[in-house]
This record gives C-alpha cells, sequence and structure tokens, in this order.
C-alpha cells in the first residue's frame, strides 16, 4: 500500500511537472491531488524517521550494554606466566578448534584451518572423527547400513561396555519393515533372527515387536504399537551411536572447545572479581600454578567428568604424588595427612581412637 502510495505520488507529480512545462496552469483536481500526495509523502518521511529513531535509540542501547559488561582486556585475567609461551597457546587453541570442526562434521573447513595455520594434523587423528561423521550421515539420511556394519565389526568391545547399540540398531530396521505393511511380513519375520542373542537382555522389547506383526494387515499406524514408527526413535539412535562410539574410540562426546567455552562463560564473571580483588590488594603471586585456579569455581554437575577426594585432615585435592589412604578403621585421609600424623611410629586415627601400623594403610582409587 505504501509504495502504491508514492507511486501515485509520482506521476501525479510528473503530471504536474508537465503542465508547468507547458505554461498551462493546474486545474482544481490536479491541485487537490498534488497537495494530498504532498500530505502523504510528508506523513511517509514522518513516520519513517519516527522508526528509524526508535530503532536507532535500541541499537545504542545494545552498544552501551556490551561497553558496560564486556571488559576490553579480558585477556589480562589470565596471567601471562600461566601459559609455557604464545606460540604454544596458539598451537593448543588451533589444535582445539581443529578437533572441534572434525568433531561437527565440517571437515573441509577443518583441513582449510590446519593449511592456511601450517598445522600438522596426523591421519590416525582424523580417522576416527571421519568415520563417526560419515556413519552419522548415514544415519540422518535413516539409512543403517553403515552403523549395522560398524556395530557388528566391534560388537566384543560394545558388549564390555555394555552397550545396546547394536540391538537397537536392529530393532530399528526391523521397525522399517514393519512400515512396509503386509508385504514385508515374511521379511520381517526372517530378520527376527537377529534378536536372538539379545534375547536374555531385551525380552520385553521383542516382545512388543513380535506382537505388532498381529495388526500388520490393518495398518500399524492405527494400532497400540504406532509408538514404534515414531521419528523420535532415529534422534535416539543417532545419539545412541553417538555415546557408545564416542566411548570406544576414546573421544569425548562433545568437543573439548565447547565444554571449555561453556565453563568459561560461568567461570570469566568470577575471575573478573578476582583478578580485581588481587589487584586492589597487591598481592599478584597469589595465582601463579599452572594447573589450578586461585578459587573454586562451581560449573554444575554437568562439567563432573571424574571423582574427586579432597583431604578432610589438609583441605587439600589428593593427586598421583599425594594419593588417598584408607586405614584399617576405614577412615580415609591423604597421604601427607598419614605422614604428619605418625608418632613414634604408630599412627593414631583423627576421627577414632584406633591406634595402627602406619604401613597397614591402603592407597585407594575413585
Amino acid at each position: 500500500m505504501l509504495h502504491q502510495g508514492l507511486l501515485l505520488c509520482v506521476l501525479t507529480h510528473c503530471q504536474c511537472f508537465s503542465a508547468a512545462l507547458q505554461g498551462t496552469p493546474l486545474s482544481a483536481t490536479l491541485s487537490l491531488v498534488m497537495s494530498q500526495c504532498c500530505r502523504k509523502i510528508k506523513d511517509t518521511v514522518h513516520k519513517l524517521a519516527s522508526d528509524h529513531k526508535d530503532i536507532h535509540s535500541s541499537v545504542s542501547r545494545v552498544g552501551k550494554a556490551i561497553d558496560r559488561n564486556f571488559d576490553s582486556e579480558i585477556c589480562g585475567v589470565v596471567s601471562d606466566a600461566v601459559w609455557d609461551s604464545r606460540e604454544k597457546q596458539q598451537q593448543i587453541l588451533q589444535m582445539a578448534i581443529v578437533e572441534h570442526l572434525y568433531q561437527q562434521g565440517m571437515l573441509s573447513v577443518a583441513e582449510e584451518l590446519c593449511q592456511e595455520s601450517t598445522l600438522n594434523v596426523d591421519l590416525d587423528f582424523k580417522q576416527p572423527f571421519l568415520e563417526l561423521n560419515r556413519i552419522l550421515e548415514a544415519l540422518h539420511e535413516q539409512d543403517l547400513g553403515p552403523a549395522l556394519e560398524w556395530a557388528v565389526s566391534h560388537r566384543q568391545r560394545l558388549l564390555e561396555l555394555n552397550s545396546s547399540l547394536e540391538f537397537k540398531l536392529h530393532r530399528m530396521h526391523f521397525i522399517r519393515l514393519l512400515a512396509g505393511g503386509p508385504e514385508k511380513q515374511l521379511e520381517a519375520l526372517s530378520y527376527a533372527r537377529h534378536f536372538q542373542p539379545f534375547a536374555r537382555l531385551h525380552q520385553r522389547e521383542i516382545q512388543v515387536m513380535m506382537g505388532s506383526l498381529v495388526y500388520l494387515r490393518l495398518g500399524l499406524e492405527k494400532s497400540p504399537y504406532c509408538h514404534l514408527l515414531d521419528n523420535s526413535h532415529w534422534a535416539e539412535i543417532c545419539e545412541t551411536f553417538t555415546r557408545d562410539a564416542c566411548s570406544l574410540l576414546g573421544l569425548s562426546v562433545e568437543s573439548p572447545l565447547s565444554v571449555s567455552f561453556a565453563s568459561g562463560c560461568v567461570a570469566l564473571p568470577v575471575l573478573m572479581n578476582i583478578k580485581a580483588v588481587i589487584e586492589q590488594r597487591q598481592c599478584t603471586g597469589v595465582w601463579s600454578h599452572k594447573d589450578e585456579l586461585p578459587i573454586e569455581i562451581e560449573l554444575g554437575m554437568k562439567c563432573w567428568y571424574h571423582s574427586v577426594f579432597a583431604c578432610p585432615i589438609l583441605r587439600q585435592q589428593t593427586s598421583d604424588s599425594n594419593p588417598p589412604i584408607k586405614l584399617i578403621c576405614g577412615h580415609v585421609i591423604s597421604r601427607d595427612a598419614l605422614n604428619k600424623l605418625i608418632n613414634g611410629g604408630k599412627l593414631k586415627c583423627p576421627y577414632c581412637p584406633m591406634e595402627q601400623n602406619p604401613a597397614d594403610g591402603k592407597r585407594i582409587i575413585f
């Protein structure tokens, strides 16, 4: 409507301009139309200016919010002494980005980055990601062949992980045959022999699939077994394959870069406050270790990847050089705490009155 009004104004203006060139006075109709067009143009320009003013005000507020909430020298949160060298820091970052790109299936982008950054990545490092993405692409296209072939070839190792991946892939193929209707009934019954190795662990699911055959001629989508045709099963099989394959290949389900980025978003405000306190109190030597932060930062259960034990005596986290030791009485302390509590060749538990030989303490692994 706005464009039509402007077009009408332009045409009217052309008529008026042509009349002016010929020296003829404007008629009353043209004068009225001209005044209406001028009024419409003025209102349109005023509306555009008002809308632009509102948009400009919102955009300027966004810019001010960014300047207010982000530190321009954010790199100063971490001391340079934490890193071995600037070149080492850059190489670690490049490698993390390349691994993330491989894990996300952006293989061509990763190759281009390796070429431009002169980063040498071994084929052994690429191979697991290439295989993983090839199978996932097939699953997204609802092609079970590559995934089934991979699961059968790694059957023993998957069983050691208590994985149900192979059974779920066979179940998915069986369901696809059921979706084909009565014409696929004999083929589905023949394929059911693949369930035999999983009968003990997945008896209930196998019974459900066998029961669905009764409704095959009536239409599975209108039966009590219609949930078998739900497309959510494909998302589930992709998730199961990714989790089990990554575990088998020694890869993390989420890329280290994405986990580090998410953790950094949580930790950064706290670290910025600590930096301000350190500078204010002039105690720059507080944070000098490369493998730990000056304070504990809670990242949530999602970022817990291993068990952590802190010595209740020394209030320190145990490590390979200072492991947790289980005493005869059942209490656990660190080795450093045990050595400090030895008196006259005997050790008295700090939590109970039992005396014991320090040599009887056993190292435990969580």
